[in-house]
C-alpha cells in the first residue's frame, strides 16, 4: 500500500545533507537531462501524466509547455506557503530530503529555460527555511548550483524567500504579488490558458512535491511513474492524516486506494476505540464527507469529484463520533474570515457574515432561516470573486450542510427553547 517515490530517502539519517543524498541517487537525473533536449524532458513529463500536487491537480506538463514555448527568459517559482489547515507534506521534503528539491528545480529550469529560482516559503517555516539554505549552499559549494550545472553549461541560481504568513498568498497569483513586494493580492485571470509573470517575464509556478517527483520521472522514465496509480491520476501523492486518528503523519502511496483502508491500516483507525464520523480529504478547503461516504471512497482525483468533493492536498482531517460539526465549521470559517484578502466584496463580506451566523448559532442566537440563509451567501460568494478563495469556502459551507443538516438543525430548536419560542 505505501508506495515510495518522493519519500523514499526520508528514513535514512541525516538524509538532508549533500553526502548522504548523493550516496542515496540523488542528483542522478541531471548527467541523463542535459544530454537530451530540453523539450524531450518536458515532453517525458507531459507522457508520465503528472499532476500538480498544491491541490488543483492540473496537468504539470500542460503548465510548462505555455512557458517554454516563450522566447523570453523565464522564472521558476517554487511554492512551499503550504498554508492549507490540514496539509503538512512539503514541509517533510523540505527537512528530510531538500537535495531532491533542488534536484527537480534543476531539470525544470532546463526544460523551461529559466536560470533563476525563487522558493516561496510561508513564513512561520523558519526551520525549514533554513534546511532549505542550508542545502543550498552545500549544492553551491559542490558545483551543483551556479554557473556550470555540475560542469554542463548551464547556470541555475536558486532564492528561498519567506512569506509574512499570508494564507491567500498560497494562491499563485498572489504569492508572486508578494514576491514581486506588493500586498497578497489575487490577479485578474485571462480566459485563455497562460503562465504566470514575474516582474513581466513567464513564470512556472509548481508544488515543492511536485518539482520533488521530477527526478524520478527523468531517472524511470514517464512509463514507470505511470504505473502507479490510476489511467486518470497517475503516480503517488504524500497524503496527510491529522485529528482524530492513532497514527496521525505523512504517507505516500499510490493514486486511486481505498480511504477507509488507508484510515484503518495505516492511520491505526480511530482513537480511543470510537467511530468515525467525518473526514475532511484534501485540506480544510475540501467538501467534508461522512463515515457512509468514507467506506467507498477512492483517494484520486476524479473518484473524489464523482463523490461530492475534491482530493485537493490529500490532507485528510478525520473526525470522531464526538465532534460537533456546527463547532467544527466554526472552526474554519473564523480561519477563512480572518485570512480573506479583502479585495473582492463577496468574499471580504460573505466571510465575516458566514463567521458571525455560525457564532450566534453556537450562543443560541439563532434564527429560523438561517440555513438557507448560509446556502444564499454561498451562491453569493461562489464564483464572484476573482480567485477560488470564496468558491472554496462556498463548497465547505455546502458540505456541512449537505451531509450534517441535522445538527445545524437541532442547534436551532435548541436556540427557540433558550428563547421560550
Amino acid at each position: 500500500m505505501i508506495t515510495k517515490i518522493v519519500s523514499k530517502n526520508f528514513d535514512i539519517k541525516d538524509s538532508h545533507t549533500l553526502e548522504v543524498a548523493k550516496n542515496n541517487g540523488v542528483y542522478q537525473s541531471i548527467d541523463k537531462a542535459f544530454k537530451m533536449k530540453p523539450s524531450d524532458v518536458e515532453i517525458e513529463v507531459s507522457k508520465s501524466g503528472l499532476r500538480g500536487k498544491g491541490g488543483g491537480g492540473a496537468p504539470a506538463g500542460a503548465k510548462w509547455c505555455l512557458v517554454s514555448t516563450s522566447a523570453e527568459t523565464s522564472y521558476l517559482v517554487v511554492n512551499a506557503d503550504e498554508s492549507e489547515p490540514g496539509t503538512f507534506k512539503d514541509r517533510q521534503i523540505m527537512q528530510y530530503d531538500p537535495h531532491l528539491l533542488i534536484e527537480g528545480i534543476i531539470l525544470t529550469c532546463f526544460a523551461i529555460n529559466s536560470h533563476e529560482t525563487y522558493i516561496y516559503i510561508r513564513g512561520e517555516y523558519k526551520f525549514f527555511a533554513d534546511r532549505l539554505n542550508e542545502a543550498i549552499k552545500e549544492a553551491y559549494k559542490d558545483g551543483i548550483l551556479g554557473e556550470k550545472v555540475k560542469n554542463f553549461d548551464y547556470r541555475v541560481d536558486i532564492t528561498v524567500h519567506r512569506g509574512a504568513g499570508a494564507y491567500i498568498c498560497g494562491e499563485k497569483s498572489a504569492l508572486i504579488e508578494s514576491l514581486e513586494g506588493n500586498r497578497g493580492n489575487p490577479r485578474l485571470k485571462p480566459h485563455e490558458p497562460a503562465p504566470e509573470y514575474f516582474f513581466k517575464k513567464p513564470t512556472l509556478v509548481n508544488n515543492v512535491e511536485t518539482i520533488a517527483t521530477i527526478p524520478f520521472i527523468i531517472n524511470e522514465g514517464a512509463q514507470a511513474y505511470k504505473a502507479f496509480g490510476t489511467p486518470k491520476s497517475p503516480g503517488t501523492l504524500l497524503f496527510g492524516m491529522s485529528g482524530h486518528i492513532n497514527k496521525p503523519g505523512i504517507y505516500e502511496m499510490a493514486f486511486g486506494e481505498s480511504m477507509q483502508d488507508f484510515i484503518d491500516k495505516i492511520g491505526g483507525g480511530i482513537k480511543n476505540g470510537k467511530k468515525l464520523k467525518a473526514v475532511i480529504p484534501g485540506g480544510a478547503s475540501t467538501p467534508i464527507l461522512n463515515a457512509e461516504e468514507v467506506k467507498i471512497a477512492k483517494l484520486d482525483y476524479e473518484s473524489m469529484k464523482e463523490i461530492g468533493s475534491a482530493l485537493g492536498t490529500g490532507g485528510m482531517i478525520i473526525m470522531d463520533e464526538d465532534t460537533c460539526m456546527v463547532g467544527a465549521l466554526k472552526n474554519l470559517l473564523s480561519f477563512y474570515h480572518h485570512e480573506s484578502c479583502g479585495q473582492c466584496t463577496p468574499c471580504r463580506e460573505g466571510t465575516a457574515w458566514v463567521d458571525g451566523i455560525i457564532g450566534n448559532m453556537l450562543n443560541n442566537k439563532v434564527r429560523d432561516n438561517d440555513i438557507e440563509l448560509l446556502s444564499d451567501i454561498s451562491k453569493t460568494m461562489n464564483g464572484k470573486t476573482i480567485c477560488v478563495f470564496a468558491p472554496a469556502v462556498a463548497m465547505v459551507i455546502d458540505g456541512f450542510i449537505l451531509r450534517f443538516r441535522s445538527e445545524f438543525e437541532a442547534y436551532i430548536e435548541k436556540s427557540k427553547e433558550a428563547l421560550h419560542v
